[in-house]
């Protein structure tokens, strides 16, 4: 059986033949697209339907698409986020990736890479499902179930799906170094070629994510020209 079958993926794009070729491509791959070309529509969309990815625009004709992306994710953790936009400036990409989206893809791109970023992703996800959804660390909840990081203090950090996945393969074999291009193939594939640069800042943002005030729980450690391992610092409590 097609893995793709029966994944519901919702369209919030206001260029209507962008839109239109977006939903007909990715229909012919075998999933269930729905498309809105307003903030409003995608909302009675999302509200009325389970979707397991939403592809975000960012200038929309009645609002803004990380706003609306926001207001998604206050509502539901459970879906992938992945935003499209002619819009390039780092501060932009950088509130996107904030709020735990999987990739920021700009305008114009190839609908062939598009579809194997999917493919890719919804592989990863199946993968998850089988390991363990919640865990614990001294004082740090981790639900990669739901992409969410819980500090002590009650505070909730979104995390993206290859966020997860990388803390979960670290958590997998913790006290023990795992180099980048064990990462990489687990997490991009044997086909993808992101560079080492690429893992440390996704290593960057999971320690600022794990990081709080007197955190003594665990620490991702370096390994010049290795790798990096996470230890743990205190038993659950």
């Amino acid at each position: 059986m097609n893995p793709e079958l029966s994944l519901n993926i919702l369209i919030v794009e206001d260029e209507i033949n962008l839109g239109d070729t977006l939903k007909d491509y990715l229909c012919s791959k075998g999933y269930n697209v729905f498309h809105s070309s307003t903030a409003s529509c995608a909302k009675e969309q999302f509200s009325s339907k389970s979707f397991n990815l939403v592809l975000m625009d960012i200038n929309l004709p009645d609002g803004n698409g990380i706003d609306l992306a926001k207001e998604f994710r206050d509502s539901n953790k459970n879906f992938v986020l992945l935003f499209l936009s002619a819009q390039n400036d780092p501060e932009t990409k950088y509130r996107g990736l904030e709020l735990g989206a999987e990739d920021y893809i700009t305008k114009p791109f190839d609908l062939r890479e598009l579809n194997l970023r999917l493919s890719r992703i919804f592989s990863t996800q199946e993968v998850l499902k089988k390991m363990e959804s919640e865990i614990t660390i001294g004082d740090i909840k981790i639900l990669f179930s739901q992409f969410l990081i819980i500090r002590p203090d009650g505070s909730k950090i979104n995390l993206s799906q290859k966020e997860c996945s990388i803390l979960q393969i670290l958590y997998t074999n913790k006290e023990t170094v795992i180099s980048r291009d064990q990462i990489i193939e687990q997490v991009w594939g044997k086909d993808s070629f992101p560079s080492n640069r690429t893992v440390d800042n996704y290593i960057v943002k999971l320690r600022k994510s794990l990081e709080t005030n007197h955190n003594e729980s665990c620490q991702i450690n370096s390994i010049r020209g290795v790798g990096y391992s996470l230890n743990i610092l205190k038993e659950n409590v």
